[in-house]
């Protein structure tokens, strides 16, 4: 198309949707070079045009990015943090599972407070709240809710043990049974 074109019509060439000109170099050599403008009319109907397609891409965006960002704060501690803090800081155990999980196998030291009785338990099990607490159960999903219980409650540091009880096995750490 641009090649039949000669002298100033070779230089003015095609104008697309958004506005594309292409147009020769001047070094007489007949490489083409490809230049893209937006104009402020036609950069505002392609923005009217494809709303929705612009809506789909920054919406997926955010949600991509969102379990990123939510989960460096509410992942949870691993198996290592967990010791490291039991150790350094003293932190306090709460297993939150059944009656019967809790005798199969539980972390040493750790006091067990059913998830459904943690609200009136907690404060017995641990006076000081600003001790460390690691609420632990057999996968890390109910202690995910427990930390949101207990941090309802004033304990500013309590922290979920990610992947439970199933993760400090994986991770050789010792349990005990009642």
């Amino acid at each position: 198309m641009i090649s039949g074109l000669s002298g100033q019509g070779r230089n003015r060439a095609v104008r697309g949707g958004l506005g594309l000109c292409v147009r020769q170099v001047a070094t007489g050599d007949f490489r083409m070079r490809a230049y893209a403008y937006l104009t402020k009319g036609s950069l505002l109907k392609f923005l009217l045009d494809n709303w929705m397609l612009i809506a789909v891409a920054l919406s997926s965006g955010v949600m991509l990015m969102l379990p990123t960002l939510q989960g460096a704060a509410s992942a949870g501690l691993s198996p290592t943090q967990a010791v490291l803090m039991i150790n350094r800081d003293k932190a306090q155990i709460i297993d939150v599972c059944s009656a019967e999980e809790y005798a199969a196998g539980h972390l040493i030291g750790a006091r067990h407070v059913p998830l459904d009785q943690l609200e009136q338990q907690l404060p017995g099990a641990v006076r000081n709240k600003s001790t460390p607490v690691i609420l632990v159960c057999a996968s890390g999903i109910r202690s995910k809710r427990a930390v949101a219980v207990a941090k309802k409650l004033g304990f500013e540091q309590a922290h979920s043990l990610a992947g439970g009880l199933k993760a400090w096995k994986e991770a050789n750490l010792p349990v005990e049974k009642a």
